[in-house]
C-alpha cells in the first residue's frame, strides 16, 4: 500500500502563490507516479498535474499550464506542486494520488489507486 499526506494549502489572494507537498510512504516503488487532482464544490474531480517516479516526465492540465509546476524529491519521497498566479477559479480541495496502473494517460483518474485526505486551497479575488 501507499500512504499519502498533503500539506501546504491555505488562503491566498489572486495573483499569489502556494506550494503544496505530498509526502508518500509505503510501497511507493510500486506506483507509476504521483498526480495532483482538485475538486471544487459541485464539480468533478479534475486533473492538475502528474510526475513519474521512474522518469522525469511531467504532465499538466490545460487550465494550469504555465502557472503550476510539479517536482519531486526522491530522497524525501515527496512531490511538490508550486502554484503561481493563482486565480479564484483555482479554489478547490487538492488531492495527491498514486498512479497504480502502468501505462495510459496520467490525466485519467481511474488509473490512480491511493489518495490523500486533501488540502483546501482558497483564492480570494
Amino acid at each position: 500500500q501507499v500512504q499519502l499526506v498533503e500539506s501546504g494549502g491555505g488562503l491566498v489572494q489572486a495573483g499569489g502563490s502556494l506550494k503544496l507537498s505530498c509526502a508518500a510512504s509505503g510501497r511507493t516503488f510500486s506506483s507509476d507516479g504521483i498526480g495532483w487532482f482538485r475538486q471544487a464544490p459541485g464539480k468533478e474531480r479534475e486533473f492538475v498535474a502528474a510526475i513519474g517516479w521512474s522518469a522525469s516526465s511531467t504532465y499538466y492540465g490545460d487550465s494550469v499550464k504555465g502557472r503550476f509546476s510539479i517536482s519531486r524529491d526522491n530522497a524525501k519521497n515527496t512531490v511538490y506542486l508550486q502554484m503561481n498566479s493563482l486565480k479564484p477559479e483555482d479554489t478547490a480541495v487538492y488531492y495527491c494520488a498514486a498512479k497504480v496502473i502502468y501505462g495510459g494517460r496520467y490525466h485519467s483518474r481511474e488509473l490512480y489507486g491511493y489518495w490523500g485526505q486533501g488540502t483546501q486551497v482558497t483564492v480570494s479575488s
